[in-house]
């Protein structure tokens, strides 16, 4: 089972080194879901001399006020043969340390180079290893020691920060919270224990120790406690004996403190009878043994988290896209590849396969025409607007048959009405592809990474429909104007007469603004105005297509690709500048799947091994 502990082990020097502490970060942390017991005590309760104890070294930094500064991440592997203890620091590789002094000195100048040389405290763990022939194999996570107040040089905050922090970890369902209280205090008032009945009602994940049993005032024990009765916990109570202050002056050796503790809880009349079961090097063992079974269980659902999440962080990456290539080839071809991928949008909305095209058949069917039935023919063709035109169009001599003058006049202004609609449906094509355009831009998720590219390429396309447009008004006004220049001569050839059957040709001269007469005319203009409009209504939608939806569906693009084409490599890097916050998201995710991938296949070894 030790293979456990070590399998755990590896995974937490993973997660240590690919920045993984969990806490609230946006990407899934698998350091909050890995087993371990959390070391939980108040400031001066021997949370320190504990775990040296259970090291046998003397390693830890000492002090008064807070000490322990950042999480300490220490696992303790056993050595199957005789041999030097040492100690590795993960932020140093490959380097040793048998000299354990140097370690705490290690530990003060790395919480310093973080936290500068105030009492501020950090999240960011230091990860220390410790291999001897004396330990067993076990992870614990050692804080900074609960407070009341804040002392000189630290914020007002520290006793809030201080709980938040310990809290972070001990809330987790996978830590083993060991619980360390001085026995000469009421246990009532232990801070360990308040916050482990907060997080642990049930008492299922804490193990209570209690320390300072050899000083406590004569006539008392801590048996109450021990044995359960006073605070009853699913795990047993520990008592340990540790080094005194004038022990630890006198650097008394750590394993003969280990004898000293035997001998005192075997010769003591109050605790004779749990000697077996009181201790470091029990406490020691009964943690190991606790860890692995409780890695033992979680491992199925850890590895479900794993694979899932690993799946999620994979699918994530693909959505990011892969790192740009420095090679101008490189970068000409995903440029054109981007290129490729937004015409393919726009062109499905264009078409119908996506949203957007039915509106430009909508200007055609619908706005065209009812736009051309508000023209103000009714005012242009009124009676006193026809008198007017026919009788300045024959000036000082009247028309001998028919007002030919006044006739083409009252069609040229009438016609003269169509261009503002014709326009409009030009200006209304050139909205709805603008629109397209704006809609593909940013539903092109691989162009979402490159803001750069993003401008470039709708400024591009936007040109080319504003020369599209320009085409478009040209060629439908030209359309406008040709109903104008030349009438067709059939219509009113084939208008009934204006003489009355066997009436005098003279007679209708004599009053050539006869109130009949005019309104005939207006009429014959109003029906050929009406023939020339369902005319437009066919060949405007027809000239807006050819020349706007036609080419910006085959021929959008094509002045951008023969800019790119002109463009040297860093100008074509300078494209696919990418948004600085999608880069680092990218390579954030990258570090935490690779940190998921090492940890399946950890895991997949430790299996099949068994």
């Amino acid at each position: 089972m030790d293979n456990l502990i070590g399998l755990m082990n590896r995974i937490q020097r993973a997660c240590t080194l690919l920045g993984d502490y969990g806490g609230d970060s946006a990407l899934p942390t698998l350091w909050d879901s890995l087993p371990w017991v959390v070391v939980v005590g108040g400031q001066s309760s021997g949370k320190s001399s504990v775990l040296e104890s259970i090291v046998g070294r003397d390693f830890l930094p000492r002090g008064s006020g807070i000490v322990t500064r950042r999480p300490l991440l220490l696992q303790l592997h056993k050595l199957i043969a005789e041999g030097q203890e040492y100690a590795e620091f993960l932020h140093l590789p490959n380097k040793r340390f048998v000299d354990f002094s140097l370690v705490r000195k290690e530990i003060e100048d790395e919480t310093d180079k973080v936290t500068g040389h105030s009492k501020q405290i950090s999240t960011v763990p230091i990860h220390l290893s410790i291999y001897s022939p004396h330990v067993v194999n076990l992870t614990l996570i050692d804080l900074p020691g609960l407070t009341k107040i804040a002392v000189e040089g630290q914020p007002e905050s520290i006793v809030g920060d201080i709980e938040k922090m310990v809290r972070s970890y001990v809330e987790k369902k996978n830590s083993i919270v060991l619980a360390i209280s001085p026995a000469n205090q009421d246990i009532a008032t232990s801070d360990a224990m308040r916050l482990a009945r907060e997080v642990d009602p049930t008492g299922e994940r804490t193990f209570g120790v209690l320390t300072k049993l050899d000083i406590m005032d004569k006539g008392t024990n801590a048996l109450e406690a021990l044995e359960g009765h006073s605070y009853r916990l699913l795990n047993p109570w520990v008592g340990v004996v540790n080094r005194s202050q004038a022990d630890i002056n006198l650097k008394v050796d750590m394993i003969a403190a280990r004898l000293r503790e035997h001998e005192y809880f075997a010769s003591s009349a109050e605790y004779g009878h749990l000697a077996g079961q009181m201790g470091s090097e029990y406490l020691a063992k009964l943690l190991s043994k606790h860890l692995e079974a409780v890695i033992k269980a979680r491992l199925p659902g850890l590895q479900s988290f794993i694979n899932k999440t690993t799946n999620e962080l994979e699918s994530e990456l693909n959505q990011l896209g892969r790192p740009i290539a420095v090679d101008a080839g490189a970068q000409l071809y995903t440029i054109l590849e981007l290129c490729r991928a937004f015409d393919r949008t726009f062109k499905a909305h264009l078409e119908g396969t996506r949203p957007g095209g039915e509106r430009i058949y909508a200007i055609f069917d619908s706005q065209f025409p009812a736009a051309l039935r508000k023209l103000p023919f009714d005012r242009h063709l009124s009676m006193q607007n026809v008198r007017k035109v026919i009788s300045e169009a024959d000036g000082y001599r009247p028309h001998l048959i028919a007002p030919e003058q006044g006739y083409r006049l009252l069609i040229e202004g009438s016609l003269g009405l169509f261009r503002g609609p014709a326009e409009a449906v030009v200006d209304a094509v050139h909205s709805v592809l603008k629109d397209l355009v704006w809609k593909a831009i940013n539903e092109t998720p691989e162009l979402k990474r490159f803001p750069t590219l993003q401008k470039e390429l709708a400024t591009a396309a936007i040109e080319a429909l504003e020369k599209f447009r320009e085409d478009s008004r040209k060629f439908i006004a030209k359309i406008v104007d040709m109903e104008s220049s030349y009438l067709t001569v059939d219509f009113f050839r084939k208008l009934p007469p204006e003489l009355e059957k066997g009436g005098n040709p003279v007679a209708s001269t004599i009053d050539r603004y006869n109130e009949s007469h005019l309104r005939k005319i207006g009429s014959n203009v109003s029906v050929y105005v009406g023939m020339v409009s369902e005319t437009l209504k066919n060949s405007v939608p027809k000239a807006a297509v050819h020349c706007q939806v036609r080419e910006a569906n085959r021929s959008l693009l094509d002045n951008f690709y023969a800019q790119i084409g002109r463009k040297e490599g860093k100008q074509l890097a300078q494209l696919l500048d990418e948004d600085p916050s999608v880069m680092e998201k990218r390579a954030t995710c990258a570090k935490r799947l690779q940190l998921f991938q090492n940890a399946r296949t950890e895991i997949d070894s430790v299996v099949w091994a068994r």
